[in-house]
């Protein structure tokens, strides 16, 4: 069996929408977004994402919340992506909590070295593009919570490639 030692290393960036930009939308609350609501009682901060549920696939949005049951420890290694070829995918954490998304451009294969990892600073969340290789959900504790906007219907919408080689993702 290989140990932790002998794979290769990915160190998280911190997530802002620049870096993001190619995998998907950042969502946090920012002062382009703001706009005034309720008799100026509530601040909105509106469009930070586009969900896409492939609408001509017989797609329809979904919100869910999904919660961690097993924690997750760093190092992580990571030995397979996902992507949702018929729609986007939304996360948003329901309290102030870090996580750790690993994405790769959108396309038929991965190539392992384009491979980018990120960490929420625990007031964001992010959401995947259509098509966009990502590691599946993990939770640093117990319980966290975050909810979910993407993409439900008929016909399956997700494929899995496993890593040639496993990576270790850490902070």
């Amino acid at each position: 069996m290989t140990g932790p030692a002998e794979f290769r290393k990915l160190a998280a960036l911190p997530l802002t929408a620049e870096r993001f930009a190619p995998f998907g939308d950042v969502l946090e609350t920012t002062r382009e977004h703001r706009q005034s609501m309720n008799s100026s009682r509530f601040e909105r901060f509106a469009n930070l994402a586009d969900v896409d549920i492939g609408a001509t696939s017989g797609g329809r949005p979904a919100i869910s919340i999904a919660r961690c049951k097993m924690a997750t420890s760093l190092p992580y290694r990571l030995d397979m992506l996902e992507r949702h070829p018929n729609g986007s995918q939304a996360f948003m954490p329901l309290g102030g909590f870090q996580f750790i998304v690993a994405v790769a451009p959108v396309g038929e294969s991965i190539e392992e070295n384009e491979i980018q990892v990120f960490v929420t600073n625990g007031r964001q969340g992010i959401n995947y593009h259509k098509g966009v290789w990502h590691m599946p959900m993990i939770g640093l504790q117990d319980d966290q919570e975050f909810l979910i906007v993407d993409r439900a219907g008929n016909g399956g919408n997700c494929d899995e490639h496993f890593l040639d080689e496993p990576l270790m993702l850490e902070l």
